[in-house]
């Protein structure tokens, strides 16, 4: 993901495959890569493949962003052709996949014979359509999504998904390997991405939730810092029952000896009651009690949290 994001909570981080090794004639550490894109996550792998010792290649729109990367050992290349003649590994990292797209117009068929690595943050059909217009360009397309924010780059929790081209992405696992842990999610060059939307989908659901609750006790002037002392552990103690809210779903059996959505239906008016009372929006939660309501209508009133996810899947 080429933005800057959120600083997430800690995450355990997946064991990522066993790195193979290097290509023939090369070393993990000697295969020449170019970075195309060098906003704070760009810069960041530059510099974490400088500091490994590959001869590393960085362009940037805005010229004056590779000098610092350049006092680190980076050549700086004028054009983005001019980079992607440099290596065959190119990482692009650029704000959107428009930019990816615009991009490869101005490179048409000097990308020939190239591995692009796109780090870019995007959707799965974006991937899936990028991955067909490089590899008709006659290149191979790896597409990835980081789950880090720069600081953490080439640290024990960082790691990035990956999918598209698996040969091509076996080719350059060792070099990919310095940014940090590395996950292949499959063939479907849009399955990094989805992977990487859902991690950040729970990472913002829960922050929203937080907000929610920190905004409600302010209303009363308790510390936001002295609630929080209280607010981490409840949320970290709920999480435990993700894994076997995940078991529910994976069965399609959502009985529950913890709470029905009947509960939850009569629970969640106090909520919205009590935002409205304390002069606090109720936008984030009225959408769920919709959900629960249209739950409950279809039948479903005994069943736990995990029948949720069915009533979110448009059939």
């Amino acid at each position: 993901m080429s933005t800057s994001r959120p600083t997430p909570m800690s995450t355990p981080r997946p064991t990522p495959l066993s790195t193979p090794g290097p290509t023939p004639g090369s070393t993990a550490s000697s295969a020449p890569v170019s970075v195309l894109g060098l906003g704070m996550m760009g810069s960041a792998l530059a510099a974490a493949f400088l500091r490994v010792g590959h001869p590393v290649t960085v362009w940037n729109r805005s010229p004056a962003k590779t000098g610092p990367l350049v006092a680190q050992g980076a050549r700086p290349a004028a054009t983005a052709r001019e980079a992607v003649a440099e290596s065959p590994l190119v990482v692009l990292c650029l704000m959107t996949n428009d930019n990816v797209d615009e991009l490869l117009t101005t490179l048409g068929p000097e990308v020939a014979g190239k591995t692009l690595v796109n780090l870019t943050n995007g959707t799965p059909e974006q991937a899936r359509a990028l991955s067909a217009r490089v590899t008709g360009l006659g290149a191979r397309y790896v597409d990835g999504g980081i789950m880090a924010v720069p600081q953490m780059i080439a640290t024990p929790a960082a790691y990035v998904f990956y999918s598209g081209d698996e040969e091509a992405y076996e080719i350059h696992r060792p070099t990919l390997a310095v940014l940090g842990g590395t996950r292949w999610t499959g063939p479907d060059a849009g399955l990094a991405a989805l992977y990487d939307i859902g991690l950040l989908t729970g990472m913002y659901g829960m922050f929203s939730g937080v907000m929610q609750a920190l905004a409600l006790v302010r209303t009363e002037n308790i510390g936001a810092e002295e609630y929080a002392e209280l607010l981490v552990p409840w949320i970290s103690a709920m999480l435990g029952g993700v894994p076997a809210i995940a078991r529910d779903i994976d069965s399609g059996r959502h009985l529950t000896d913890v709470s029905s959505l009947a509960v939850s239906q009569a629970a969640f008016p106090n909520f919205i009651e009590t935002f409205k009372a304390q002069g606090v929006s109720t936008e984030l939660f009225e959408p769920l009690l919709t959900l629960v309501d249209r739950a409950i209508d279809e039948g479903h009133a005994e069943d736990g949290m995990s029948r949720m996810v069915e009533m979110l899947i448009k059939r």
